[in-house]
């Protein structure tokens, strides 16, 4: 993910082109294996596409054990607001993204089983499917609606419109709550002290 590059030496386990190599590679592999539009359902493809959410949770879960370590014993970043606050944003946004595609990628069986029509029950409940008269005939979610579902997951701690309906989407929001309160409330936490 490009938002690796930003963040500071401290806060990556390798360097700075190894997990972005992986990822480049992944979503190559993806990209050529269904060019275009989502039209092909195999397991390969499928497997290629969990694995790559996979290494980018991954990566956002290993950054924040990173921050809230620093945090914890003292970081070149943790020493200036600036610093801080920049590694926090970015640290927050890559884990917000990284889970957005997690949802997008497991609901109904990802996206290939959705652009298909498959009928499976949801894993994640929007308010377009719990009323249909919110919506237009044959609405399902695109990834905007995944993105706002972690975003608003993140800040708000908790589901705000969208529902988790079955046990890996409570435990994948609730994790991602963790982490966010943990983020947050270290990092403005520590800038404070930085500023006063």
């Amino acid at each position: 993910m490009v938002l690796t590059y930003l963040l500071p030496e401290d806060l990556r386990l390798a360097p700075r082109w190894v997990l972005p190599l992986i990822e480049g590679l992944l979503l190559v592999a993806v990209v050529v294996g269904d060019p275009g539009r989502i039209t092909r359902r195999s397991a390969l493809l499928r497997g290629l596409s969990i694995g790559l959410v996979a290494v980018l949770v991954f990566d956002a879960l290993l950054t924040t054990g990173l921050l809230i370590d620093d945090l914890l014993k003292g970081g070149a970043e943790t020493n200036s607001a600036s610093a801080l606050l920049s590694a926090g944003a970015i640290v927050l946004v890559s884990n917000n993204i990284a889970f957005s595609l997690l949802f997008w990628e497991l609901d109904r069986g990802g996206a290939a089983a959705r652009a298909h029509h498959l009928s499976r029950h949801p894993d994640l409940a929007f308010p377009q499917q719990l009323n249909p008269d919110l919506a237009p005939p044959g609405w399902r979610p695109r990834f905007i609606d995944y993105l706002y579902l972690g975003f608003t997951n993140a800040l708000a701690f908790s589901p705000t419109d969208t529902m988790p309906l079955v046990p890996w989407a409570k435990v994948a929001m609730a994790v991602q709550s963790m982490i966010s309160l943990a983020i947050l409330g270290l990092v403005v936490a520590r800038a404070v002290n930085v500023f006063t």
